[in-house]
Formats: C-alpha cells, structure tokens, sequence
C-alpha cells in the first residue's frame, strides 16, 4: 500500500461537478493498492496516518498529530501512485492491486480511519475525480507499507 499523505487548510473532491468531500485543516491522502497488500498493511497504515506527527505544536515544532488536533481526513484512492516508469514513457500499472480487490482495500481502509472518531470524507473509487487543495507548510509525505518495500 501506498499514500501520499499532504498537510491541509482545506481539499476537497469533485466529480461530475458534485462535491463528493470536504474538510477543513487535517490530511489529505490519496492512496494506492498493490497486488500483495492485505489487512495487515492496512492496519499499519492506519496507524501511521493517524499517528504521523507533522503539524506545528505552540512552539511550531512539527509536533502532533492529525488526532492531537482533532483534524480531518480526506481520502481518495489513487492506482496511479504504483507507477512504473522505469522503461519507456508510458507508465506501467502492474503491480497496482486488481480494481475488484482494490475496492475492498479501499472501503476498509476509510472505516478503519473513521473508526479514530475522526471526521472522515472519500472519493469515489474508480470514479473520474478533481481533487483541490491548499497544501498547508507545504508538507507532502510519502508512505509505503511493510509490504510494499520488501
């Protein structure tokens, strides 16, 4: 599994002209499934997402969490992060996890963050989506699960 994880003042996602979610300061991450990813990595990245300590404490120190501040998620799902652009010019998706697994992994994972009590917004998986944002600092951290790296 992997997310691209952005610090917010606010994101939104769009399709069709309808806005799908919205939040305010908090996270916005778009995520991507891989072939061999499975409870576990889900599990671990929602720790990670959760716990990830990248906004400014009182004295601006990246210090807390998205939990500490009681801020928002918005996730949207994003095959397109399992790229492989190593040869040629048009990307490969192969190791990008099957859209009818995928749906699964991503459906999960937004409950198992909304389950920290957090207002939790998505996307539409598959969907033709906008995505607006103001990235806050800015501040952009990539993730990859156990799973991804070995």
């Amino acid at each position: 599994m992997k997310t691209l994880v952005q610090r917010v003042s606010e994101a939104s996602v769009s399709s069709a002209g309808k806005i799908l979610g919205a939040i305010d300061r908090g996270l916005l991450v778009l995520a991507g499934f891989g072939r061999n990813d499975g409870l576990e990595d889900l599990e671990w990245m929602t720790r990670k997402v959760l716990g990830l300590r990248i906004f400014p404490d009182s004295r601006d120190n990246m210090n807390l969490s998205v939990t500490d501040i009681g801020g928002e998620i918005l996730v949207v799902s994003q095959f397109t992060l399992h790229a492989d652009v190593r040869k040629g010019r048009r990307p490969s998706f192969i190791k990008a996890a099957d859209p009818a697994d995928a749906v699964g992994l991503y459906e999960t994972f937004v409950e198992m963050l909304a389950g920290s009590g957090l207002d939790v917004e998505s996307g539409i998986f598959g969907a033709a989506m906008q995505v607006s944002l103001v990235n806050d600092g800015p501040v952009t951290i990539m993730m990859d699960s156990p799973a991804e790296r070995s």
